[in-house]
């Protein structure tokens, strides 16, 4: 079996750094997908230089690894913050408007303030809510930052243990654990036997309401 070879690095930490920046934190969100659950964002700031084997985009991870570098993430960080918000406030503010409040949340929860922050895909701002700090959008930025990627890994993780420990654990019939959320095949058949619970977003689901008989 090959071994999984991250392109990621930390170039971009090291311009920012040059241009007089002092503490460059990456950040990422996780979950702006599903159908169900609040949305999680990161905020990591490494040391200078720092290299975490296998570090990568979350997505590009197995379960076990992202578990494995989540503990070394922490351990290594300057200073880490991961932040949500709820099914109920996505519904109100919509998705973007939630993932933009929830990375500005994770950066002023640092406990060292970033003066510059490196965030992951082309968007920084929503309607009601955008990143204040410092920054520089990075499309495919957790492919190919350390900080962006060890956000990444940081927010997805957190956010499937409290699918898993939380809500799979309030809502059993839904399966939670086993899907994560996502609109599966399994969890539209849960909703049709079932119907939304609290922690289902309503506007997420009018395609699905419009196809009930």
């Amino acid at each position: 079996m090959s071994k999984h070879i991250s392109l990621a690095s930390y170039e971009l930490e090291a311009a920012a750094r040059a241009e007089g920046y002092a503490h460059v934190c990456g950040a990422d969100e996780a979950g702006a997908g599903p159908l169900m659950g609040p949305v999680y964002a990161a905020a990591v700031i490494l040391p200078e230089g720092c290299v975490i084997e296998g570090l990568d985009d979350s997505k590009k991870l197995s379960e076990k690894k992202r578990e494995a570098l989540f503990d070394i993430i922490r351990e290594r960080a300057v200073a880490y913050s991961v932040a949500s918000v709820d099914a109920r406030e996505i519904d109100e503010i919509d998705i973007l408007n939630a993932r933009m409040k929830a990375m500005q949340l994770a950066i002023d929860g640092l406990g060292i303030e970033a003066d510059f922050a490196l965030i992951d895909g082309n968007r920084d701002h929503g309607t009601k809510y955008a990143v204040s700090t410092p920054h520089r959008t990075v499309v495919g930025g957790d492919s190919v930052s350390m900080s962006i990627a060890a956000a990444s890994i940081l927010a997805k993780v957190s956010r499937d243990r409290f699918v898993t420990d939380v809500l799979d654990k309030q809502y059993p019939q839904y399966q939670f654990a086993r899907h994560k959320g996502y609109g599966t095949k399994l969890h539209y058949a849960m909703l049709d036997e079932y119907g939304p619970c609290p922690c289902h977003r309503k506007t997420f689901l009018k395609k699905w309401e419009a196809g009930r008989p």
